[in-house]
């Protein structure tokens, strides 16, 4: 075992025996584990450079020698022991069949504990077996978007202008060391993307679509409800009246779904006759009006849809409340109210007075008492949130209200808090699973010591996890108190599903890598530091005759130059400084182009199986008309004549007389 003094550098870079941050030109690496040491605190350094090269630390000349060396704990329960680790590492290094790649990707296997899972190919995590189109395409995904950090696929996703994808925490991570540069190319991260870092959505959809993803089933109700909508646009603001009255009527757009206004947990397809698959996690809007429309969150401008004595059906989170705090699976929600908004203080953002458990907030805490499910809207107004999205407003699924109570808020005044927590059958709109959530312990809320008038769920909530089923209502949910209105519903459309297209993974997973600008497949992609998705061309085309400079002069005078602000074609962030020197995100354009070319191979085997099929059954086709024509007999004669014998008959008549034509034309026609 190596000595006391003996001991590597930690994941910073410090030196476990001097505790000081390592030097690079004193630090020395192991050839076989890979592990930084400090030079000076070695017992036994290199001599020369020429050694430095096939350095091994002591704990690895141990392990050959057969004494047992002090590695972690982790490396030390795959291989049994650390013995049978240096041979695994070893035999790695000797394949050279491998790439360097492939085996540094072999060595990080092998030391996090995964290398069990080599043998199980085919299977993902769970144990289920993939269809091999699948497990190809999960495949490409690993060897071109793997986290840097982790060594994993991206869990949120975050791409930089440079084209290199991470992890939201490991690059939040990376950032908080006070890292402004990529940890793979060293390139300059932008500001902007520093302080609120964004996730690729696409990326998002891709990795959950590679991992074929299969919703669990939902429940169904069977009670139908329909807005006459004969006198109301498809969209709203497009009336007269509406326009002279402003977004006061905001109401003026049809609603397209068949669901009463107090309902109660998620929209489902049976109560979409419009398109035949409800409102889908992750559906985004250009704003509330038309969020509204789809009846995710009817109220326009307040962040709380519900009654006092009833409950709350849906919340927005759109940065109304400097308290709010957002997590993602989890957030932390202020009520409403404690502003004076009387006369000319409709906007104002300051507290006034102390908020109480009525009307709205009462809503909120009946919905947590009886454990009913809240649908949950995000508001590109949340700057605060790296789980906003850009712009719109996003469906972000079925929450529920674990906890409330009452604290003094950061204005000064008390405010009503709620601790959400997401139990949804579908995946989160960030994230890369393949099913929706499953109970999870409840996070520490410090502020919770501080609070006052706390209320906890006593009762059997009303919507809970079951195993089977997955999320749904245990009791049954709560009678609409809304009138049914009288209106025809178009019972082809009413009855109408879903159908997808019997397409591969592939194809499906090459259109969510559409350009935004062109709606095709990106070739030479960019991704810009708002993680929007965009060809090279089309977006450079987009700002051609715009330069980057504005020149300006007044009376002869030659003032300071300024900069044009080029907003981004889905967005309204600044990408000026970004399209100075636009990076090809190579990792997006070589998964595009395998899966170009698996596509093109795929398509070239069936085509050639369809190929011999044909010419198989040609064959079959001609074989049979001409066994009909050989076995076709009328009075033991044969129907058609030998062409010699119709050619000496036809010299012998001189002059044939119209019923020797008539033969003759029909023992032509014979032939």
């Amino acid at each position: 075992m190596a000595t006391a003094l003996d001991l590597p550098c930690d994941g910073d870079g410090v030196c476990m025996v001097c505790k000081k941050k390592t030097p690079e030109i004193e630090a020395v690496t192991c050839r076989t584990c890979a592990t930084p040491w400090h030079v000076p605190c070695l017992s036994n350094p290199p001599k020369t450079l020429a050694s430095i090269a096939e350095w091994q630390c002591p704990d690895c000349l141990l392990s050959t020698d057969g004494a047992p060396a002090s590695l972690p704990a982790v490396a030390v329960g795959v291989g049994g022991s650390s013995g049978s680790l240096i041979v695994s590492i070893r035999a790695i290094e000797a394949d050279e069949s491998l790439t360097e790649q492939e085996k540094a990707r072999r060595r990080q296997e092998l030391m996090s504990g995964g290398a069990g899972k080599e043998g199980k190919q085919g299977e993902d995590e769970k144990g289920v077996k993939r269809s091999g189109g699948d497990s190809d395409v999960l495949g490409l995904l690993d060897d071109k978007f793997n986290c840097s950090f982790c060594m994993q696929l991206p869990e949120r996703p975050v791409t930089t202008p440079c084209g290199h994808n991470f992890c939201l925490k490991c690059f939040q991570r990376w950032l908080g060391q006070g890292r402004h540069t990529c940890v793979k190319c060293r390139a300059p991260i932008p500001q902007k993307m520093v302080s609120q870092p964004r996730i690729n959505s696409a990326l998002v959809v891709a990795i959950r679509m590679a991992k074929t993803v299969k919703p669990m089933p939902g429940n169904k109700t069977n009670v139908y409800h329909h807005v006459c909508n004969e006198n109301r646009p498809e969209k709203a603001f497009t009336t007269e009246r509406a326009k002279k009255a402003g977004k006061a009527n905001a109401c003026s757009g049809q609603i397209f779904v068949t669901v009463p206004p107090d309902h109660f947990g998620p929209i489902l397809a049976e109560n979409d006759p419009k398109r035949g698959k409800g409102v889908l996690v992750g559906e985004s809007w250009e704003d509330r009006m038309e969020c509204r429309q789809w009846g995710a969150h009817l109220p326009h401008v307040a962040g709380i849809a519900g009654q006092s004595g009833y409950g709350a059906q849906s919340v927005a989170l759109s940065g109304g409340y400097e308290d709010d705090e957002d997590h993602g699976e989890w957030f932390l929600y202020t009520g409403s109210g404690g502003r004076d908004l009387s006369g000319n203080k409709r906007t104002s953002k300051d507290q006034s007075f102390d908020q109480k458990f009525d009307k709205l907030n009462e809503a909120l805490r009946l919905s947590c008492k009886k454990g009913y499910p809240t649908r949950v809207v995000r508001s590109h107004k949340e700057k605060r949130s790296a789980y906003a999205p850009e712009t719109g407003v996003r469906y972000d699924g079925i929450y529920r209200i674990e906890k409330c109570w009452r604290k003094v808020g950061i204005q000064g005044f008390k405010v009503c808090r709620y601790l959400f927590v997401r139990c949804d059958n579908e995946p989160a709109p960030w994230t890369s699973d393949e099913n929706g959530d499953r109970p999870r312990p409840l996070p520490d809320i410090k502020e919770l010591k501080q609070g006052t008038d706390i209320t906890e769920r006593k009762e059997v909530p009303a919507w809970d996890y079951d195993e089977k089923n997955g999320w749904g209502w245990t009791k049954s949910p709560p009678t609409s108190r809304k009138i049914m209105a009288s209106g025809n519903i178009d019972e082809k459309n009413s009855g109408r599903k879903r159908r997808l297209k019997n397409t591969s993974v592939k194809d499906r997973l090459l259109k969510e890598f559409k350009c935004e600008i062109c709606s095709k497949v990106m070739t030479f992609p960019l991704t810009t530091p708002c993680a929007h998705n965009f060809c090279k061309k089309c977006l450079l085309d987009a700002y051609d005759d715009q330069s980057f400079i504005r020149e300006r002069t007044s009376g002869g005078r030659t003032l300071r130059a300024q900069k044009i602000v080029k907003k981004c074609p889905s967005c309204t962030v600044d990408i000026s400084d970004y399209l100075q020197n636009p990076q090809v995100n190579r990792e997006l354009m070589d998964l595009i182009d395998s899966l170009h070319q698996k596509i093109k191979e795929e398509n070239a085997e069936s085509g050639d199986d369809e190929n011999n099929k044909k010419d198989n059954t040609d064959e079959d086709e001609n074989a049979k008309q001409n066994t009909e024509i050989t076995d076709e007999k009328i009075g033991g004669d044969d129907l058609i004549a030998k062409p010699e014998t119709f050619t000496e008959e036809m010299k012998s008549i001189e002059k044939p007389t119209n019923k020797e034509l008539q033969q003759l034309e029909k023992k032509r026609k014979q032939l």
